[in-house]
């Protein structure tokens, strides 16, 4: 297993002038993938291809491949992954994607990243390199803190952690004065169901990325300026 990576805090404006290529973000539900995300795209410059985002966005394109994907969810069923991958493909094509992505949901499964490395490895420049793989592992405590202690105003949409960043008054908005609510999957029973898919799921496609050299993991217990050092650190290791 490769050792995880750890780097202080600092100004990252350095390791702008690294292609990134590739990149798919790896953690469980709770760990920080989007805002790690968010990082990386100011820092490289690069897009964020979410796979719920990209569902969203082809069935209402209006394309034959809208029209497919949005028949399937308008069934509640799942899309398959011969249309995923499709949807993959034709966003990749964009000229955002040139320098390299953030792959956020997808590979989701071992068939979706040996498709995804075939695909790449027809393209030239930087998006075609191979994907590098960075999970951001969190402990499960810590995990169900964020997930159960998260609450949300229903007026402004602010959020807070009833044990990480909580309200003035327990339960009362700051800004508001509203009471705050609770998502109903934001409880320990529906958090339990999730990591278990999570880690169902993920194990394969992190042993596909581990046995290839091109993974890394970086504790996602610290600020979230380190955490964002390490997994640029992590990138320009596995692009070295």
């Amino acid at each position: 297993m490769a050792s995880a990576v750890s780097s202080p805090a600092a100004d990252m404006s350095s390791h702008h002038e690294v292609v990134p290529g590739p990149i798919l973000l790896l953690g469980s539900p709770g760990a920080g993938k989007g805002t790690q995300a968010k990082e990386l795209m100011k820092l490289w410059g690069i897009p964020q291809i979410s796979t719920g985002d990209l569902l969203r966005s082809t069935a209402a394109s209006g394309t034959d491949l809208g029209h497919q994907v949005k028949e399937i969810m308008e069934k509640g069923q799942l899309v398959t992954d011969e249309l995923v991958n499709q949807m993959v493909a034709v966003r990749l094509t964009l000229p955002d994607c040139a320098r390299g992505f953030i792959l956020d949901g997808f590979p989701r499964t071992l068939a979706q990243a040996d498709w995804l490395d075939a695909h790449l490895a027809k393209q030239t420049g930087a998006a075609g390199l191979p994907v590098v793989a960075v999970r951001i592992q969190v402990d499960y405590t810590q995990l169900l803190r964020r997930i159960a202690g998260r609450r949300n105003c229903p007026v402004c949409g602010t959020i807070y952690n009833i044990y990480l960043n909580p309200p003035k008054v327990p339960g009362i908005c700051d800004l508001e004065g509203a009471s705050l609510q609770q998502r109903s999957d934001d409880t320990e029973e529906c958090f339990a169901g999730r990591m278990e898919t999570y880690e169902k799921l993920t194990a394969p496609v992190i042993e596909h990325y581990r046995g290839q050299g091109r993974f890394f993991e970086v504790n996602g217990d610290q600020p979230v300026a380190e955490v964002a050092a390490s997994i640029v650190s992590s990138v320009e290791r596995l692009r070295a």
